[in-house]
């Protein structure tokens, strides 16, 4: 892709070249100012509720409604301690009242897609919106699975992410009133890097820092849910090897557990994960071309590349 090739860094060995803060800092330059807008409308929706609520709306939103409402879910089944570096909602109140503030944000969300006089995009959120949970419960329904192939959790991570940002990145353009051509290429970018993201916060759960990452890990392994690395390790793992991993992930023996996929026989399952998402982020990268040279543009291909260097820096 010529029209960002002087000033893109390489997509191996990044880590030394640039930090992610460092190619984030060019996105967030270019956006801050309407982040900061975003964020005081987001607080304002707190007094959209009942006052004996709202003080667990204001501690619970953030960056968007319907993403925190999935956040929420998440961390009741996960049994999460922390998020962004403070106690989940679970935590501090229990999960039935985290479960039902979940509730709350995914109607209010809702609600408020309905005042665009589009009706398409009221639609594409609550389409959205039931895609999420439905592949939320398709992988609940599949923990412990063996049989859970690679195909099935890309399915699955498509379904819970890779839609919630694809759906981000074209209402972003059909807002602006983009061309139908320009608004599949952002769809199909949001689509590919949500689905990418995944894949990084999936492998950070496993060789991630809990101090760094502000959040509870290893919660994957301890609730059976086989995420790539696992899943690429079982695919060529011998009949020893794969008891072994059972044995581990049934007795919570986590530590133990990453080591199999840092240096199994698949010579190393968690390289080859992060291998994966890179080849979406190119992918995602190459869906721009044809979309005119602006600053905009450029700070999505920064963005891919930020994500890029989050990946090698869990390399092993």
């Amino acid at each position: 892709m010529e029209l960002f090739a002087r000033s893109r860094p390489s997509l191996t060995g990044t880590a030394a070249a640039a930090s992610p803060a460092g190619s984030l800092a060019k996105v967030a330059k270019l956006v801050q100012p309407h982040l900061k807008d975003v964020e005081a409308r987001i607080a304002q929706q707190a007094a959209a509720f009942d006052p004996a609520i709202e003080g667990y709306v204001v501690y619970a939103i953030g960056v968007e409604l319907i993403h925190i409402a999935t956040l929420m879910h998440d961390d009741v089944m996960d049994e999460a301690e922390r998020r962004r570096a403070q106690p989940t909602a679970n935590a501090r109140w229990g999960n039935s009242l985290s479960v039902l503030l979940g509730d709350c944000l995914f109607a209010h969300a809702l609600t408020l897609s309905t005042s665009f006089e589009n009706a398409d995009i009221g639609r594409a959120i609550a389409r959205t919106a039931a895609t999420v949970c439905s592949g939320e419960m398709i992988q609940t329904q599949r923990k412990f699975d063996l049989n859970l192939g690679v195909q099935d959790y890309l399915r699955i991570v498509e379904m819970k992410t890779g839609s919630l940002f694809s759906v981000a990145a074209e209402l972003a353009a059909v807002i602006s009133e983009a061309d139908p051509g320009v608004i599949q290429r952002f769809k199909n970018f949001g689509f590919q890097i949500g689905t990418a993201y995944q894949i990084y916060d999936d492998c950070v759960d496993l060789a991630g820092n809990e101090g760094a990452t502000g959040k509870t890990l290893g919660t994957d392994l301890r609730k059976g849910k086989f995420t790539l690395p696992v899943l690429i390790f079982l695919r060529s793992a011998t009949e020893f090897e794969r008891e072994r991993c059972c044995q581990l992930v049934l007795e919570e023996r986590v530590e133990e557990m990453i080591e199999l996929l840092k240096n199994g026989a698949t010579n190393g399952a968690l390289n080859e994960s992060i291998a994966a998402g890179g080849d979406l982020i190119r992918e995602a990268q190459g869906g721009l071309d044809g979309i005119g040279s602006n600053p905009y543009a450029e700070a999505l291909f920064f963005l891919g590349d930020a994500l890029c260097e989050m990946f090698d820096q869990l390399r092993v």
